[in-house]
């Protein structure tokens, strides 16, 4: 195998737990609307929002790699529809995003963020909206790749290519870092990265599943407990 020489990072579940960042931040938007659209907000709460954002997603397949876009037209639609002002979308949106950007690290994220960064130009790729400057982080990051960006998400290879591009290095000098199967391990190592490593968080069980039991057997996927064990692997 090459010697890895940068690597390639997914945000969010892997640095810091997604879906308690997104809960707050909806609940913040919800709170936000109903001090200024109280009625528009009892009939719109983060069910029926994501209900009409996966309906746009279905209609309007151009926009659901791009979830801000998809989340501020949803908003705008919704208001319009209720017949409220639908520019209300626009700082709406902004007090998700804010909240958005206000994430709990996993306990070894940024102890590791920056062994691994003192060695290693890294690359953020999302399909997310995270916004490393506000949460801190920009400093430990070659650059930052997302779905919005490069018009396509991950699992497509684009996004990946791009990542490739910004720091100017073939894939089989990459190794990507992230936790999900599909959308970060087989997807990198389908771009042609040297090795994927894969970040299972309290050890979750592969062994119910055909599939991912040949993806962890695989010599290319590390397969790591967290991002400290993955430092302690590449001898940072």
């Amino acid at each position: 195998m090459p010697a890895i020489r940068a690597l390639t990072l997914d945000l969010d579940d892997t640095l810091w737990p997604v879906w308690p960042t997104i809960h707050r931040a909806e609940a913040a938007l919800h709170d936000w609307l109903a001090q200024r659209v109280p009625a528009f907000a009892r009939d719109h709460g983060p069910q029926q929002l994501a209900a009409l954002r996966r309906q746009l997603a279905a209609e309007h397949p151009e926009l659901a790699h791009d979830l801000s876009r998809l989340r501020l037209h949803g908003l705008r639609l919704a208001l319009a529809q209720a017949g409220e002002d639908a520019a209300l979308a626009e700082p709406a949106f902004e007090v998700f995003l804010a909240h958005r950007q206000q994430v709990d690290f996993f306990a070894d994220a940024l102890p590791a963020l920056h062994r691994l960064a003192a060695r290693y130009p890294i690359v953020a790729v999302t399909n997310g909206n995270a916004d490393l400057a506000r949460m801190g982080i920009a400093g430990c990051f070659a650059a930052s790749v997302s779905a919005g960006d490069v018009g396509v998400a991950k699992p497509h290879p684009r996004i990946f290519h791009a990542a490739a591009q910004r720091l100017g290095l073939p894939p089989q000098a990459l190794l990507h870092v992230g936790d999900d199967a599909r959308m970060d391990v087989q997807a990198s190592l389908d771009a042609g990265w040297a090795a994927a490593a894969w970040v299972r968080r309290g050890g979750a069980a592969v062994s119910d599943d055909a599939a991912l039991v040949e993806l962890a057997a695989q010599p290319a996927v590390w397969p790591v407990a967290d991002l400290l064990e993955l430092c302690e692997r590449l001898g940072v």
